[in-house]
């Protein structure tokens, strides 16, 4: 403890000295990017003295002076800093007032004099969105895609005359990935790496550690700004080049291609891998084949034989489609208003001329973009038009579909008719024989209803553990996927028939989602199989068969959520009642492991969706098929879209994005204690939002003398080996009393031997493979570990002799109570067993209980009386008497201590996605 102290004190101490040196700054620029930079300046002690700006557009200042105003440091709007080339000189002298040490230029568009460039002690640093020398210029990030870069990245350079050639102080780099665009750079490094190392080098320079590095001419290069008119796509190169010019245009200025004869933009390109999937061709200048319009995009053929996909197309009057709609797109007749839409039309008229105050009246053929309006006035009228009319799904992307107020006036009236809502679901199955069937997989984002590819194209592999062999590619989501989805979920509770509907009919989809899982438990279980590792005849009786349970337990609780009347002092003469109400919260997430990934899935969500909320849901990153599955089958079973979306990728990516996210309300996870503790913090500060925890354990079991041998046997060993030890609440460490000790050691390892180790799909097999090949190789560490420690190794320990990932079931005794494996858990086949003292109860009690883990226990005995004394001193959240692994969809299960809070499963686990409103009401 006291070198931990001391640990805290040198890290404080080195911190506080490196930054005891202080300046006072003129920040120059603009955006959010300039208000974090300003922001974090602060927060590290440095002065601003004063902030030089845009002026305000519309009414609305830059978010640099919003923030700068809010905390009272001089803000100067100046519209220019020179007129003809010439400094103005009330703006100099009004620059040179604030006395600054140092210019900081976050985002300058501006062209700042030279003279208040070498004005300050240390002159002025800029940032840059790329590598310098090469891609000088305001197009940077374009270029650095349209040429194919691998590397990206940003400088922060001593400023100089406009041209991006002062000397380097600091730069950092990343990957470009195959399918990032500007925005994703941006987002994912650009953006908040940059903000980091505008503050690191501010430091540099205070603590006169700065360098200043000549930028070489070497490599250097310079392009300006392209045009509309030189934006056209070369269609006769490489797929990856044409990729790349389409990615690097996107969404400024637009590459365009000439396709059927019309020239038409080409927005969201992603790179295909494998054969293109199949379409109706359409013609396109200068290509070597002929395009596919098919049900995900336009498929564009490089000269290398490869392809590329496009999202979205717009024309030269400004409409943009869905790609995959080019021949659908002037099919719809126009729909007669009836009297009270044409009402509606009219407040929508009105939301429009509020909106595009510069246009005298808003006619049928008025453009919304043409008459200026830009992405921030998308935003208002999609909300303005949200508030007036409830329970239409209007999202911004509708309004870059529809962009003339007649057209525009079509789309909502077909919106507001439901008739644009029965689409026919299209699936991309990934397909496998195996099992004797044919398993089709969903393998993309669900979101809003629909299977789409991830915003940026990314996919990755998700492996058969039974021989190390790729199932299929799976869509690797990303933040701009988190949002949409949160956002479909949003919308759904907001205005959606979820939020809107009866409890009993909630109920009764939940139950036909039920009904559904169990038509394919077959298919669900064979998925798990070959994704987990799970043996077949386990998934089908417990991975699949409770979760069917789950969902059908929780669907009979949706009409029965009750509140409760109060009586309360009465306010005389009047009267008062008092009552609560339980509701939904809103838009919460799910993060599930990947031990059991259909059952985790079915613990959280179910009790999640009888409460009323809508969710985001994200599958372990090595399991995600059955949860892509359950999707396809919520549509089946009438589940409005956007009531569940289901992202595979990264936890932390996803799962950081969602801990994160300002719109959800709630978040549900089981996992390590590490990142639950990471989790907690994350929702803390991002709103507070509610979290429930199932984390790590190392559950006790206390066998004692006069148990009923045969059955601590068979469940002892059940309780480590079960689902290949891959469980929460298998028991990490076994107490045996000391005379039955050698003989129930030899009992488990006669057992052990018979049991079958080999392909989960076959109905014979015990014991099948871990999950994945990095927690096998975890597993042999710590049985090395055990051995190094001097516990004796009975059995087992090593990697079975065979493909893929299997692991022997092991056995470890005279284990001491300092040991590594007596106080960490395996998550694995490994039986951990320490004998103790005859008689000895408050003794092993005190043992049992020496963890930060309380998650689960057990004891064996024939004595009642123990087995309650027992039972209620064992710090867990569930404790098994004469059996293990019991658990039940009506009985709650979760943790104490670093095993988490929280529960699943019972009527506790509804409380977890409801809030309490009190009414009173004076009559």
């Amino acid at each position: 403890m006291l070198w931990t102290a001391n640990r805290i004190i040198r890290k404080f101490s080195t911190s506080s000295t490196y930054y005891q040196n202080k300046l006072k700054l003129a920040l120059i620029g603009q955006s959010l990017f300039g208000q974090e930079v300003y922001t974090n300046l602060r927060q590290q002690g440095h002065k601003v003295v004063g902030v030089f700006t845009v002026p305000d557009k519309d009414g609305k200042a830059d978010p640099l002076a919003v923030a700068a105003e809010k905390d009272g440091t001089p803000v100067f709007k100046f519209p220019r800093w020179r007129v003809k080339g010439k400094p103005i000189p009330e703006v100099v002298e009004a620059y040179k007032a604030v006395g600054a040490e140092l210019n900081v230029m976050p985002f300058c568009s501006q062209f700042i004099p030279m003279n208040v460039i070498d004005h300050p002690k240390h002159g002025s640093i800029i940032y840059h969105p790329s590598l310098l020398p090469k891609h000088r210029g305001a197009s940077a990030i374009n270029w650095t895609l349209i040429e194919g870069d691998k590397k990206a990245g940003f400088s922060i350079f001593w400023a100089d005359d406009g041209l991006d050639t002062g000397p380097i102080l600091l730069q950092r780099e990343c990957a470009v990935e195959p399918n990032d665009t500007v925005d994703t750079l941006y987002n994912r490094f650009l953006f908040p790496e940059g903000i980091k190392a505008m503050v690191e080098s501010v430091q540099l320079i205070a603590d006169g550690k700065a360098p200043k590095i000549p930028q070489p001419e070497e490599g250097a290069s310079y392009e300006g700004i392209q045009k509309k008119s030189n934006a056209k796509a070369n269609m006769g190169q490489p797929a990856e080049a044409i990729h790349n010019w389409i990615r690097g245009h996107d969404k400024v200025p637009g590459a365009w291609a000439v396709i059927d004869g019309q020239v038409v933009t080409l927005y969201g390109s992603s790179l295909l891998s494998g054969s293109a999937p199949s379409g109706q061709p359409v013609e396109v200048e200068g290509a070597s084949q002929p395009g596919l319009i098919t049900n995900s995009g336009l498929v564009l053929f490089g000269t290398d034989g490869k392809a590329l996909q496009v999202k979205n197309l717009q024309f030269e009057d400004g409409k943009m489609i869905p790609a995959a709609k080019y021949f659908s797109s002037g099919e719809s007749a126009s729909v007669e208003l009836t009297e009270e839409e044409r009402k509606m039309a009219e407040e929508i008229r009105g939301i429009w001329k509020g909106i595009l105050s510069n246009v005298p009246a808003i006619e049928e053929t008025t453009d919304f973009f043409k008459s200026g309006a830009a992405s921030m006035d998308v935003v208002r009228l999609v909300e303005e038009i949200k508030q007036k009319c409830g329970g239409v799904e209007l999202q911004n992307e509708d309004v870059y579909m529809a962009t003339t107020f007649q057209d525009f006036i079509q789309m909502f009236v077909r919106r507001l008719r439901g008739e644009d809502q029965e689409e026919e679901l299209v699936i991309d199955y990934a397909t496998k024989d195996v099992n004797n069937m044919s398993l089709k997989m969903p393998y993309q984002c669900f979101v809003n209803g629909r299977f789409e590819d991830a915003e940026n194209g990314k996919t990755y592999d998700t492996v058969n553990p039974t021989d190390g062999s790729v199932i299929c590619k799976v869509a690797y989501a990303s933040v701009a996927d988190v949002d949409r989805a949160v956002s479909a979920a949003k919308e759904a509770f907001e205005n959606g028939p979820w939020g809107k509907m009866n409890p009993r009919d909630r109920g009764r989809l939940l139950y036909n989602l039920a009904d559904l899982m169990e038509q394919h438990q077959e298919e669900l279980a064979t998925i798990e199989a070959i994704d987990s590792g799970a043996v077949y005849t386990l998934a089908l009786k417990t991975h699949v068969g409770m979760s069917i349970q789950t969902f059908r337990y929780f669907a009979g609780w949706c009409d029965k959520i009750q509140g409760t009347t109060i009586p309360i002092n009465q306010a005389r003469p009047n009267r008062n009642l008092t009552f609560t109400k339980k509701e939904p919260l809103g838009v919460c997430a799910i993060v599930i492991p990947w031990n059991y990934p259909l059952m985790m899935l079915a613990w959280k969500s179910a009790a999640c969706l009888a409460a009323g909320n809508t969710l985001v849901l994200k599958p372990a990153q090595v399991t995600p098929l059955t949860a892509l599955k359950f999707a396809e089958l919520t549509v089946k079973a009438g589940i409005p879209k956007g009531v569940i979306n289901i992202l595979p990728g990264s936890g932390g990516l996803v799962g950081q994005r969602l801990s994160d996210h300002p719109d959800i309300r709630k978040l549900g996870f089981t996992g390590s204690t590490p990142i639950g503790k990471q989790i907690m913090k994350s929702c803390a500060v991002s709103n507070l939002k509610k979290v429930s925890l199932e984390l790590g354990g190392k559950s006790p079991l206390i066998i004692f003398s006069d148990c009923d041998m045969d059955k601590a046997v068979r469940m002892g060993m059940s309780s480590v080996f079960f689902n290949k030890g891959e469980n929460c609440i298998a028991a990490g460490r076994l107490f045996v009393e000391e005379s039955i000790h050698d003989e129930y050691i030899s009992r488990v390892v006669a057992e052990i031997k018979k049991m079958k180790i080999g392909d989960p799909i076959d109905r014979s097999t015990d014991h099948g493979p871990q999950n994945h090949k990095a927690h096998l190789d975890k597993l042999v560490e710590y049985c090395e570990i055990g051995v190094k420690e001097g516990a004796t190794l009975v059995y087992g320990g090593r990697q079975v002799d065979r493909p893929g990932y299997f692991m022997e079931p092991t056995v470890f005794t005279n284990v001491e109570d300092h040991m590594f494996i007596a106080k960490e858990e395996s998550f694995g086949p490994i039986m951990v067993v320490s004998k103790f003292k005859d008689g000895d109860v408050d003794g092993v009690l005190s043992r049992a209980n020496d963890t930060e883990f309380g998650l689960a226990s057990g004891v064996f005995t024939r004595d009642i009386n123990k087995a309650m004394y027992v039972s209620e001193r064992l710090e867990a959240g569930t404790v098994f008497v004469n059996t293990y692994n019991k658990t039940d969809v009506a009985a709650p299960f979760g943790g104490f201590k670093q095993s988490g809070f929280g529960k699943d499963l019972g009527e506790e686990a509804l409380h977890e996605y409801l809030r309490t409103k009190a009414v009173t009401v004076e009559y």
